[in-house]
């Protein structure tokens, strides 16, 4: 938009025409403000004031400082090892985030400067500044509470050797490229919601600050249940969300989207127009544009990690058909027929832990553990026996506790990843530690640059130490894998292959190195995609994509196979 005006001055000036432009900005705005209570879940956390332009009253901007309040109260919720400062010099207002010195922080600041004469927002380390308070690496993607109240380690340990810690490059997102101005007008600096929203929010939080007119509803994603949100009354989308909503997809997507590489996607608007999406997402019908984007999810993108989530609240709650798709289809019709294949030999429900013979197996399709706050009490007191086998941790201390009893005829341990689909880092940090006894987790960032290595071990004997003692290295260790071992099930599996120390059998595992992130539409649409994040493995010095899959030593030729254990045992027996 500025482009063209600078254009138009010029050729007015050529013509000798003086034209006449307001102060600061080509085109004067009505500017009106209202005030919306910001929920999480049915809590409500106090009021934000949002500005509207020229009557377009769906499409929220927020003020500079209010924007500093809001990202304070959301982001600063975890530790407090963090606060902001904010100053504003000329056209550019800067917003800086100023990391507290704790034990084992990262204690470098970072800031965003935005610039409403270029509109431009520049990070200095878009990857420092959305840095989660409560890890310690740059990059890292732990989620659940390992270390205690003193800041010592519960479950989990980061060594201190084997970590590395690579900071990325500035980050230009340039707003005005897209068509995107951020307005300064009578003494107000407002960024479109959804900007702050898409760049800032949901990459440092996963959460999503979701408008539907009446409130503010902070959520990870939205589910068809949320009636809170769908509360507000379906309709139109004002002409100005429509043009807006579309760029700002397009801009997100293609900085934020991490496997737009390998999709060989030049930019969303090039793709967009070339499948003629781009007349869906602009349409005023918010349904057509909802449509549109569960298409491009799901035909398009399929990648496993993008996935639908719900419409906007203008469409209302309406249940969406999940279109053909590729890939993503076809992993899950793979993991039906193998969950068939073990009903088979386990018609009521598989073991998380099995004794055949001289042979441990350990099944769970996830990386999944309760929703507790303190890991310590919790795993290091409780009676093993009282832990679910749904319950990852849990059932690893069981399974380690028998596997190292006296007298265990235990020489061979399986972990059977056959119809795992992913799940929570921590716990595959655990798992990973509890075979290996140490294992480096790496993460890089092409999008900034950043790149990063931590070493954990796992205290799964329960004595309070990470020796060897918490660990079954010692003996002859077995993964199974299938094409439905996705996300970290595949990281897992990459990790045990590129050890040199793990036999791994079935088929190639399915691959999804993507960090999930949690998306929106400005028009209130929810859905997830792979971000930039991507785990990897480190050798030789250098990061190695794991999205490929690992590849087993042995093959085995059909899902019945895997669940044949007394036959399964013998062979890995053959084997030695």
């Amino acid at each position: 938009m500025k482009k063209l005006i600078a254009l138009f001055l010029c050729l007015c000036l050529m013509a000798g025409i003086v034209p006449v432009v307001a102060e600061n900005t080509a085109v004067t705005h009505e500017i009106t403000s209202a005030s919306y209570p910001l929920y999480v879940g049915t809590t409500n956390f106090g009021d934000v004031t949002l500005c509207f332009l020229d009557g377009a009253n769906d499409m929220p901007y927020i003020e500079a400082t209010e924007m500093h309040g809001v990202l304070a109260s959301i982001m600063n919720s975890t530790t407090g090892n963090f606060n902001y400062t904010i100053n504003t010099e000329g056209s550019v207002v800067t917003l800086t985030r100023n990391n507290l010195k704790t034990p084992g922080a990262v204690d470098d600041g970072a800031y965003a400067a935005f610039d409403f004469d270029k509109d431009t927002i520049t990070f200095s380390d878009h990857d420092l500044f959305c840095w989660k308070d409560n890890v310690t690496t740059v990059l890292d993607t732990t989620a659940i509470a390992t270390f205690n109240a003193n800041g010592e380690p519960s479950i989990l340990q980061k060594v201190d050797k084997g970590n590395l810690d690579r900071y990325g490059d500035a980050l230009v997102v340039r707003c005005g490229d897209y068509g995107i101005d951020l307005i300064l007008q009578d003494g107000k600096y407002l960024v479109p919601l959804q900007t702050m929203v898409d760049f800032i929010l949901a990459p440092a939080r996963g959460q999503n600050l979701f408008f539907n007119g009446q409130i503010l509803y902070l959520a990870l994603t939205i589910s068809l249940g949320d009636e809170q949100y769908y509360a507000a009354p379906t309709g139109e989308r004002s002409a100005a969300l429509a043009e807006y909503g579309y760029k700002e997809l397009c801009m997100m997507l293609d900085y934020f989207y991490g496997l737009k590489d390998a999709h060989k996607i030049e930019s969303f608007d090039k793709l967009f127009h070339s499948v003629t999406f781009d007349r869906m997402l602009m349409d005023t019908n918010a349904k057509v544009a909802d449509m549109a984007i569960n298409y491009l999810i799901n035909d398009y993108l399929d990648d496993g990690h993008s996935r639908w989530r719900a419409p906007s609240y203008l469409t209302g709650s309406v249940e969406f058909d999940i279109p053909n798709g590729g890939s993503v289809s076809n992993i899950f019709a793979e993991m039906d027929r193998y969950k068939e294949a073990r009903k088979k030999y386990y018609p009521d429900k598989v073991p998380g832990y099995e004794e055949i013979g001289n042979t441990a197996y350990i099944t769970f399709d996830s990386f999944n553990v309760p929703n507790l706050s303190d890991m310590e009490s919790y795993y290091l007191t409780e009676d093993i026996n009282s832990f679910d086998d749904s319950d990852v941790v849990g059932l690893i201390i069981k399974a380690h506790a028998q596997i190292t009893r006296e007298n265990s005829p235990i020489e061979n341990v399986v972990l059977d990843l056959s119809c795992n689909g992913g799940g929570m880092n921590d716990v595959a940090a655990y798992v990973l530690g509890w075979l290996l006894g140490e294992v480096s987790l790496s993460v890089e960032n092409p999008m900034t640059g950043a790149m990063s290595t931590a070493a954990y071990r796992a205290d799964v004997n329960r004595d309070r130490k990470f020796d060897e003692t918490d660990t079954v290295s010692d003996k002859r260790i077995f993964c199974l894998t299938s094409p439905c071992s996705f996300s970290n099930a595949n990281m897992v599996a990459c990790m045990l292959k590129d050890s040199n120390k793990v036999t791994m059998m079935g088929r190639t595992s399915a691959g999804g190195s993507c960090e999930v992130q949690n998306a929106s539409s400005a028009w209130g649409s929810s859905f997830t995609i792979s971000s930039p994040k991507r785990s990897s493995f480190l050798k030789n010095g250098s990061f190695y994509d794991i999205d490929r899959g690992a590849d087993p030593d042995y093959q085995i030729s059909t899902p019945e196979k895997y669940y044949d254990r007394q036959k399964l045992t013998e062979y890995i027996n053959s084997l030695y």
